[in-house]
C-alpha cells in the first residue's frame, strides 16, 4: 500500500479483468463500480443493504455491493447489469421487465433483474412463491411488485424456450 493508503487491485467485472488504482480498503465494491469502472447501473440507495439497488453477481449468487469491499473481490467473477446484454441484443430477462414493464421510474430495476438472474440460474421454473421469497430483498418504492413478478414469469418462459 503507497503512503495515501491506496492500492491497485484487479477485478473480473463482465468476463474482463480491470485494473483498478487508488483503491482505498473502506471502498466498496458499489463505489468502485461506479466512480472508478463507469458502470452506472449499480445503484447505491440505502447504502447499508436494505433495498437491493446495489445487486451485482459475485460468482454467480446475488451480492448486495455497498456492502462488500471491493479489495476482497480480487480472483471473484463480478457481473454487472451491464454485462447482461451482448451488444445491443437485450438478455430475455431484460426483454421480459420491458414487455411486462417491470419498472416505474427504475431506479430500483438493474437490482431486480440481477437478483431473477440469480433465481432462473437456480431455478428456472419458480413458482409465484419462490419468486417473491427471491425478491423480498429488493425494495421498489413505485410499488410495481405485480409487474416485477410478471416480468419474471415472461423471463422463465423465455429462457426455458431458448429466447
Amino acid at each position: 500500500m503507497g503512503e495515501d493508503n491506496t492500492k491497485t487491485i484487479i477485478l473480473n467485472v463482465n468476463g474482463r479483468d480491470r485494473k483498478i488504482h487508488d483503491v482505498r480498503n473502506s471502498d466498496t465494491l458499489a463505489d468502485v463500480l461506479r466512480n472508478k469502472l463507469g458502470l452506472l447501473g449499480t445503484k447505491i440507495s440505502c447504502d447499508e443493504g436494505a433495498c437491493g439497488a446495489c445487486t451485482v453477481i459475485v460468482d454467480g449468487e446475488a451480492a448486495l455491493s455497498c456492502m462488500v469491499l471491493a479489495v476482497s473481490m480480487e480472483g471473484k467473477s463480478i457481473v454487472t447489469i451491464e454485462g447482461l446484454s451482448s451488444g445491443n441484443e437485450l438478455h430475455p430477462i431484460q426483454e421480459a421487465y420491458l414487455e411486462e414493464r417491470g419498472y416505474a421510474c427504475g431506479y430500483c430495476t438493474p437490482g431486480f433483474v440481477m437478483t431473477t438472474k440469480v433465481l432462473l440460474d437456480h431455478n428456472p421454473n419458480p413458482t409465484k412463491a419462490e419468486i417473491k421469497e427471491a425478491i423480498a430483498g429488493n425494495i421498489c418504492h413505485c410499488g410495481v411488485y405485480e409487474h416485477i413478478e410478471k416480468a419474471i414469469e415472461k423471463a422463465a418462459e423465455k429462457i426455458r424456450a431458448g429466447e
